[in-house]
């Protein structure tokens, strides 16, 4: 398999990176900064598969166009996203990248014949609805963090969640004429920088303050790619579930954190 790796420099795909390559499969990391390349094509070393650096700036992807060429270029069976402004650059080049870009790939990567997965990193905190399984003060820890901390950064990662949604419904409804497609979105609590715990709350957690490492958000994201049944939005906070164990369980259960949010009415605000 071959995967599109974008913000190949970001501490979760540099830990993910080497996972997938140890499956077999090739990697085409892209980034920003050629500077990066070396450190990135070192983690090819001892693996099975491939890693190429496309040097490319995401703030440049203006249009689903823009997106093809990347995609184009590297010619990839999955895209994997986790890549964002990080706060550098001010609200301008958040909406740009974590919004627009975003949404450009995934228009792109669902209209191209030979990708079957999109694997969205997003952001535990990415809904307009408290979810049934989430208690009160849970909730407004999450809505004072996107009100007050991360206003822009979460109004783009909602626009791009919801987005992703409404293309996998469209997909869904004409599963007749087109292939099979996996729409993930995996949804990370805080994420901290200690080694992975392999332990986790996955699917649906009412812990919305909860945290989870870099390494363990890897590790889902390596396992949720490699199967055939996993899809629709998961959140992630570490916890006591073996990660494994919990992988399986979301994709056996068809556990999907969307419940409880407007789905026809995404659909309806992108497909008018």
């Amino acid at each position: 398999m071959r995967v599109l790796l974008l913000g190949g420099h970001g501490k979760v795909a540099l830990h993910l990176t080497p996972l997938l390559l140890n499956r077999g499969w090739n990697v085409t990391s892209v980034v920003r900064n050629p500077a990066h390349e070396t450190e990135i094509l070192a983690l090819g070393q001892g693996h099975k598969g491939t890693v190429k650096v496309l040097v490319s700036s995401l703030e440049d992807v203006k249009s689903p166009s823009d997106a093809q060429v990347i995609i184009d270029t590297a010619t990839p069976d999955y895209v994997v996203w986790s890549a964002g402004a990080g706060g550098v650059g001010g609200p301008a080049r958040t909406i740009a990248i974590d919004q627009e870009a975003a949404k450009h790939f995934m228009t792109a990567s669902f209209a191209t014949p030979g990708i079957s997965k999109f694997l969205m990193v997003s952001y535990l905190g990415s809904r307009r609805n408290q979810p049934s399984w989430m208690p009160d003060d849970q909730w407004a820890g999450l809505v004072k963090t996107n009100l007050e901390v991360l206003p822009t950064y979460a109004k783009a990662k909602i626009e791009a969640d919801e987005y992703m949604t409404a293309l996998a419904e469209q997909r869904k409804r004409a599963s007749g004429s087109l292939p099979p497609f996996q729409a993930i979105n995996l949804r990370p609590g805080i994420l901290t920088n200690q080694p992975a715990t392999r332990k986790v709350a996955l699917g649906t957690t009412p812990n919305g303050r909860g945290s989870v490492t870099r390494e363990d958000v890897a590790i889902v994201a390596d396992l949720l790619l490699s199967r055939a049944d996993t899809e629709g939005w998961i959140d992630l906070v570490n916890g006591e579930e073996d990660v494994e164990e919990a992988v399986d369980r979301v994709a056996r259960e068809k556990i999907d954190a969307v419940a409880g949010e407007d789905v026809e009415g995404m659909v309806k605000r992108f497909f008018p």
